[in-house]
């Protein structure tokens, strides 16, 4: 079979950690076996601690590097080992604000007043994922979405659903290979435990939102993707096709309007 290049968006916790290792390793039916594996970590401005996901892989790396198996019995043993991975950070922040933090005074009541400050993020990490598989001629991208975790308005079948379809019009498939293998946390935790690897957590920056409360609805979040899912898209065409100016002004800063309006009454003065 032949290898390809694969990104997994990597976060650094059990999860991610998990799908790494299963992408490593060779062990999971769903993906394909990888020439070189692409760790994006995103950056979104709002976290902390951010040795640990390098920590957690670097530790990862070598105790993996001893248990490749021998699965290509005619190459020497030199020649069978983990595939090469490579661990980016990319920074969404500026997409982050784009989609919500700029505007969430007037976003919210748009959708029954609920919070998607956490959707917003993960549709910033996605489209910052797209860009770099097509500027690396990357066609596949992974995340480690787990079942268990659909109470995160992200992890939910409608954003998978649609996140998946916006990527593929890239001709990027997007895929969630884990989603009911890890719906249970014991099981990740049995993985992890069974090669050796951190099985709890301390893996991830910690994020100012994560904790954040919402009783968003799939409607709610498919209504918000139905609104920014086109912006995005001309954001990656424009940026993909060297506009960087229009691509900018996708989403301009929240400040902008009232700065519009300032100058206005200056005028009118």
């Amino acid at each position: 079979m032949e290898k390809v290049e694969l990104a997994i968006m990597f976060s650094g916790g059990t999860d991610s950690l998990a799908l790494y290792a299963l992408a490593a390793l060779g062990h999971h039916p769903i993906l394909p076996r990888p020439r070189h594996i692409h760790l994006l970590h995103m950056l979104n401005g709002m976290s902390r601690f951010h040795e640990f996901p390098r920590q957690r892989l670097e530790a990862a790396q070598k105790i993996l590097a001893k248990q490749v198996p021998l699965a290509e019995m005619s190459l020497p043993d030199s020649a069978v080992k983990l595939p090469e991975a490579l661990m980016v950070e990319l920074d969404m922040g500026r997409l982050f604000q784009g989609l919500w933090l700029d505007s969430y005074e007037e976003l919210m009541p748009r959708y029954n007043g609920k919070n998607l400050v956490c959707v917003a993020c993960k549709v910033a990490m996605h489209t910052r994922a797209i860009i770099y598989c097509l500027e690396n001629f990357i066609p596949h991208l992974v995340t480690a979405y787990a079942k268990r975790q659909e109470y995160y308005p992200e992890q939910t079948p409608v954003f998978m659903e649609k996140i998946a379809e916006f990527s593929s019009r890239f001709g990027i498939r997007t895929y969630f290979p884990v989603y009911e293998d890890l719906d249970d946390e014991m099981v990740t935790r049995h993985l992890l435990e069974d090669l050796g690897l951190p099985s709890t957590g301390g893996g991830e920056r910690k994020c100012l939102f994560c904790q954040t409360l919402t009783t968003a609805t799939e409607k709610e979040i498919g209504q918000y993707l139905d609104d920014m899912l086109p912006l995005v898209k001309k954001y990656v065409e424009l940026r993909q096709s060297g506009r960087i100016r229009e691509a900018a002004n996708c989403f301009p800063p929240g400040n902008a309007k009232i700065m519009q309006k300032t100058r206005r009454r200056k005028k009118i003065k």
